[in-house]
Order: C-alpha cells, then structure tokens, then sequence
C-alpha cells in the first residue's frame, strides 16, 4: 500500500502522514484488547500507509507506549514519526484498586498511578520513562499533555525545558495537546512552540479553534487535529438521538447541525465521516488528524477516507 501523503510539522524538518494514529485505544481505553490484537490494529495502520503515531503516558497507564513500541521495533526508525506527551509523571500507587477504569477510563491494572508535574524536572523524568517504554533512542514530538489548571507553568517551566531538549537534538519539536484553543493560542503567541494538537475543536460541528488556527498560520506553527468525530457525534452516516459529543450527549442545536451535514453528505455521493475526516485538512495551518483507531477495520476505513476527495459541492452546500 501505498504511504499516505505527508504534511510538514512547522520549520522542525518533520513531516507526518496525514492520518495520524491515536494511541489511545490500543492502550485499552474503556475496555481491555489483547496484545496480538493491538499489535494488528498497528500492523494494520501500517500497511494502509500511516507514518506518525500518537501516544502518552496517560493512555492504558504506560501500556499504549509499551504496544506501540513493540509492534514499531521491526520497522526503520526513520520511516515514521511518534509523539507522546508530558505532564502526567507515572508513580507506584499507595492504594490500586485493581483497574483504572473508574479513575482513568483504561482497562488496565492500577499498580502506578498518575501525578500531575508541569516542571522542567517532571518533564525531563516523563521523557526518560517514556523512552524506555517505547524502545526508541529519541521522541519526534513531545507535547505538553492538558495543562489546564497549570497553563503559567506550564508556559513557564515546561515550554523551555522541551525547547533545550530540541536545540540539545534530543526531541524534534514541541508542542501542546489540548482539548481547548485558548491556553494553547497564549503558547503560540508567548513561546517558541512548533506545533499544536487541539482535541474537538476543529471539526465540522465545531470550529472554535478558529482564532488558534489563523494565528498558527501566521507564525509557522502546525495543528494536529485530533478527535474529528466530537466523541463519536460524526463517527455514523446518520448521528442517532442518543450521539454523543464532547464526552457527552449531544445538545438539540449540534446533533441538528451534524444531521444537516448528513443530508448534505448523502446528496453529493459521500458520507459524514468521509467529510468529518476531511474537514480539519482543508486549513493550511493543519499537518495532519489524528484519530482513535481500536481496530482494524477502523484503520482501513480512515485511511480509504483520507485518500478520497470529498466532492466540492458537500463543502458548498452548507
């Protein structure tokens, strides 16, 4: 197959397919998946010509990491591109339950347990663990993981430590992953960042993220579009009454929206999640989208989206 067509990541001399593979499911989230099952969801990915994958610590307690890397050790490290993420410093727990469920929404064991860090110490502590997680010599992007509450120190603290680690050669780029525009519109103005992931807030029911992608344009700062189906909203040709968007039920006025992109998708030959998928790319200041992918069937439907065009009259119609 293939490889998916790649966008460059800023002035850093990276580039990233336009599907991005988020690691979050293949770290067990809301329910457990094998290990050979994992390892063929990336497999998988692989094949239908995805080169940048997405990760973290917070996903599956480290086990997202640990899956990713093993099923990449066989591949060249310079065919693909993976970021993970800082801020959230796994510990051993004083009190495990059993399961990560009902605190983290991973289907995992809770022998470690995570806490909060956004200093340069913390930063540099998640990166070495997630190195040897993943198997791998060195991260391409490393973003700052949802600082909401900790946005000064995070711009203060974090924000430098990652761009000494990028001029040392260590890391390729920096950045931020969150599921708000704002804080990450003030890293783009105030700091030397490369890159934004911004969660939900790009998509056809939602653009919020406007301002944050105009200004990132301007500057030379890419954006990874993560989430383009809001929680599942645009995830079905059709969004039903219980859809959820945002983590939780849709409102009246957006499943309404979504539903007009459904009428619009069905009259012009295609399918709201072939546009939902589409959309984000249609900015400049977008590299790629990044979307949850738990099986395989996932993986080859996204990647046949990614390759088709959606015809012009859908984004004309509306």
């Amino acid at each position: 197959m293939q490889e998916i067509p790649r966008r460059p990541l800023g002035t850093t001399g990276v580039t990233v397919t336009e599907l991005g593979f988020g690691a979050a499911p293949i770290g067990n989230l809301y329910r457990a998946r094998p290990d050979d099952v994992a390892h063929a969801v990336i497999d998988a990915a692989w094949e239908d010509g995805v080169r940048y994958f997405d990760t973290a610590p917070h996903y599956g307690l480290g086990l997202s990491e640990r899956r990713l890397g093993a099923a990449l050790a066989s591949k060249p490290r310079e065919d693909y591109v993976i970021s993970t993420k800082v801020g959230r410093l796994l510990v051993p727990n004083p009190a495990p339950t059993g399961s990560d469920l009902d605190q983290g929404g991973f289907d995992v064991p809770d022998d470690v347990t995570r806490v909060l860090d956004y200093s340069a110490d913390g930063v540099r502590r998640s990166i070495e663990a997630s190195l040897e997680r993943l198997g791998v010599d060195r991260i391409d992007i490393v973003l700052i993981h949802d600082p909401d509450d900790h946005v000064d120190q995070a711009l203060t603290e974090a924000v430098p430590a990652l761009v000494a680690l990028r001029e040392q050669g260590v890391i390729s780029a920096v950045g931020l992953g969150m599921n708000q525009w704002e804080a990450p519109l003030r890293a783009v103005q105030e700091t030397d960042i490369d890159v934004v992931m911004v969660a939900g807030r790009w998509t056809l029911v939602d653009r919020t993220a406007q301002p944050l992608l105009d200004a990132c344009a301007e500057r030379g700062v890419s954006i990874l579009a993560a989430a383009p189906f809001n929680s599942g909203l645009l995830a079905r040709p059709w969004p039903p009454d219980d859809a959820h968007f945002n983590y939780g039920p849709a409102p009246d006025h957006v499943l309404k929206t979504a539903r007009a992109w459904a009428e619009a998708c069905e009259r012009h030959g295609t399918t709201l999640p072939h546009a939902a998928m589409a959309f984000p790319l249609r900015h400049p200041a977008v590299a790629s989208v990044v979307t949850g992918l738990g099986t395989v069937d996932h993986v080859h439907a996204a990647a046949q989206w990614l390759r088709k065009p959606v015809p012009e009259d859908v984004w004309s119609s509306r």
